[in-house]
């Protein structure tokens, strides 16, 4: 509160923000008093959390240090294990002795660029040049995203389907589009399809209607009649020559699937 009052000096407003750092939590539905820190969730906590790791920055910038900081989660990089130690030594008695703050041991290490993540972005060393890609922890909940949305169980349309992945997709490639990531992209597109091919197989059923909408998406009656009799399992049929000639990228384009390949191409375009 002290460092909030070198800048507010309307009191009201002070009274505000001691009264929402001692409001309380709920858990489990029951009020329980909160003695430090601030309610985790709300708009506030973010800004007051900028507002005293402000001096951190400040000490930082004296020491020289290249680092980079959104709100609690700081990376500083130095050019040795050595100096990392003791940068993480010295940082951690400058934020609970003088910040009076305390570090999440659990959470701090000391550890290459690409070893680590920031925000769901990593590095790579390419050419003895670092470039920023995308974390494998991100592409993981990602997918995990894309998997509830493409379940067989979850009955949807294909359009139902790609109207709830468009989004997630257009969301997620506007805040990756920094990181170099084309290869990826086009990766999880392909995997995105086979998925929503899996889906559209399943959601026909009957052999009658699966020779129906095979020869509709242009395919010859002899193999279309060949082709829905199989027995094969709908993960490996989205796979086959059989749907990758019918559902087509074109097909899905024109359901409107944003692919993350074209969104991605639009901000790199030169």
């Amino acid at each position: 509160m002290s460092r909030v009052a070198r800048k507010v000096k309307d009191k009201r407003v002070l009274k505000l923000i001691r009264a929402y750092l001692t409001s309380g939590v709920m858990l489990n539905g029951i009020k329980v008093k909160n003695e430090e820190g601030t309610p985790q969730g709300g708009p506030l906590s973010p800004l007051l959390a900028n507002i005293i790791l402000d001096d951190l920055d400040k000490e930082l910038e004296r020491r020289g240090h290249k680092f980079c900081r959104y709100v609690d989660d700081c990376n500083i990089f130095v050019k040795s294990e050595r100096a990392a130690k003791r940068v993480r030594e010295n940082i951690t008695e400058y934020i609970e002795k003088v910040l009076k703050l305390k570090v999440n041991k659990n959470k701090s290490a000391v550890d290459r660029p690409w070893k680590r993540k920031f925000l769901g972005f990593s590095f790579y060393l390419t050419r003895g040049k670092s470039q920023i890609r995308i974390a494998e922890e991100s592409i993981k909940k990602f997918k995990n995203k894309i998997r509830e949305i493409t379940s067989r169980r979850n009955p949807l349309s294909t359009e139902e389907r790609i109207n709830k992945l468009n989004p997630i997709i257009i969301g997620w490639v506007n805040y990756f589009s920094l990181a170099k990531a084309k290869k990826h992209m086009e990766e999880l597109d392909q995997w995105i399809r086979r998925r929503l091919r899996m889906c559209e197989w399943k959601l026909w059923k009957k052999v009658r209607t699966r020779i129906r909408n095979l020869i509709k998406l242009g395919m010859r009656p002899y193999f279309a009649k060949i082709y829905a009799n199989t027995r094969k399992g709908y993960w490996h049929i989205a796979n086959s020559h059989i749907l990758s000639t019918t559902l087509t990228n074109e097909y899905f384009n024109q359901l409107d699937y944003k692919s993350l390949i074209s969104q991605y191409s639009k901000m790199h375009v030169n």
